[in-house]
């Protein structure tokens, strides 16, 4: 049975080129960058080049790129900096729909007595300008929003943000995971501070992130230990992973204008032949101001976790947005702070796609999705056939 992945917001293939660049760092390559020999030498050159390379990918300085292990690691170090660098500020913002990485830190900042505000999002998934413009104070240390939800795949406003952040006396900090790599990013004319990046979102390995930092922001290191990263991550430099990341950035850069034409045509052909071929089914989220690859779906009166079960049968991997895989009840919290109806956020199914598919793939899900959710709602007690209503939350 062949498998069709279209579970890109979780994870990405590695590249195959990325592989290859990775490979001579492991085993004939292996001495460490920060010694002073020439064993070591050559691979903090191409250490190097890998930053070059990131930096590149969003119009940044490479001396403005810190290597992490994770978006979360970045995500974790971009807000404690802040609140470590501005210590009489007591104020964090960020919005209802954010990562885990993000939603979890700031809950428990909370519990430390630090004043929290969280933005709520409309039907649509997106946030009040005005909201934000009441919401930063002048005690405001840090405002994080994240660029693109990694579930709804809808776009925040996040250059407009930074600018109120700014004219506040606020850092500004995006979870930048989902849209670097499939968005033109270009750091040179943007007023965003930090921006968190992850290596496995963009055909990189797992276990390798960076973090953007804009040059003259105040930082204080998150990982304390040695030299490394000029002294803004301390540990020994995860070599083959850097490189992998670098190669990468360079093919997402080559990548752009396919991500976004070809990848986005076969994302609505999906979204389409789905909304057409099964009735009761919404989109979630704007349709307009999102990812190009990404299709929220709720299918009404039918739990999300029995159709990926049937999806998977058929060799199709795609994920929920109901938490009910890890045995809750609950819907997700994006879905639940965007007003999503109880009998639809259960079923909410997410396809992210990739360079990877193809049309045929695409023309496959739409054969066998509709009589999956046939086959569930003929079982459900609380489906009682088509009922006339949008398709979309758009």
């Amino acid at each position: 049975m062949k498998t069709i992945y279209v579970d890109n917001n979780a994870t990405t293939r590695v590249a195959p080129e990325v592989v290859e660049e990775m490979s001579p760092y492991f085993s004939e390559f292996y001495g460490n960058p920060s010694s002073m020999h020439f064993f070591g030498g050559q691979v903090q050159r191409k250490v190097e080049e890998a930053r070059e390379r990131v930096a590149a990918l969003i119009g940044a300085r490479p001396e403005e790129i810190i290597f992490t292990s994770c978006g979360t690691e970045s995500d974790n170090t971009a807000i404690m900096s802040a609140l470590h660098s501005n210590p009489e500020k007591r104020h964090v913002v960020s919005s209802r729909v954010e990562h885990p990485a993000v939603k979890n830190l700031v809950a428990q900042l909370k519990r430390e007595d630090y004043r929290v505000t969280e933005l709520p999002v409309d039907s649509k998934g997106l946030v009040s300008m005005e909201e934000v413009a009441r919401t930063i104070t002048d005690d405001t240390a840090i405002v994080s929003v994240m660029w693109a939800n990694n579930e709804t795949g809808v776009l925040f406003p996040v250059e407009e943000i930074a600018g109120l952040a700014k004219s506040r006396g606020a850092l500004f900090h995006t979870d930048a995971v989902q849209a670097v790599g499939k968005l033109p990013v270009n750091m040179a004319e943007s007023q965003i501070d930090m921006v968190s990046i992850s290596g496995h979102k963009l055909h990189a390995p797992k276990g390798i992130g960076a973090l953007y930092l804009r040059r003259g922001t105040r930082f204080s290191p998150y990982i304390i230990g040695g030299h490394q990263e000029e002294g803004r991550r301390g540990g020994t430099e995860n070599v083959p992973y850097i490189i992998g990341l670098g190669k990468a950035c360079e093919i997402a850069a080559r990548s752009l204008e396919d991500e976004y034409l070809r990848v986005r045509s076969l994302r609505d052909k999906l979204e389409n032949g789905l909304l057409e071929k099964i009735p009761n089914s919404i989109i979630n989220g704007d349709r307009e101001q999102r990812l190009p690859n990404t299709v929220s779906i709720s299918f009404e009166y039918v739990e999300g976790e029995s159709i990926l079960l049937k999806l998977s049968d058929k060799g199709i991997c795609a994920s929920s947005g109901s938490a009910c895989t890890s045995g809750s009840l609950e819907p997700s919290h994006v879905l639940r702070a965007m007003g999503v109806p109880f009998t639809a956020a259960h079923g909410s199914i997410r396809f992210s796609l990739s360079v990877y598919n193809t049309e045929e793939e695409i023309n496959y899900i739409l054969e066998v999705t509709p009589p999956i959710i046939e086959e569930l709602r003929s079982i459900s007690p609380f489906w009682k056939g088509p009922v006339a209503r949008s398709c979309s939350a758009s």
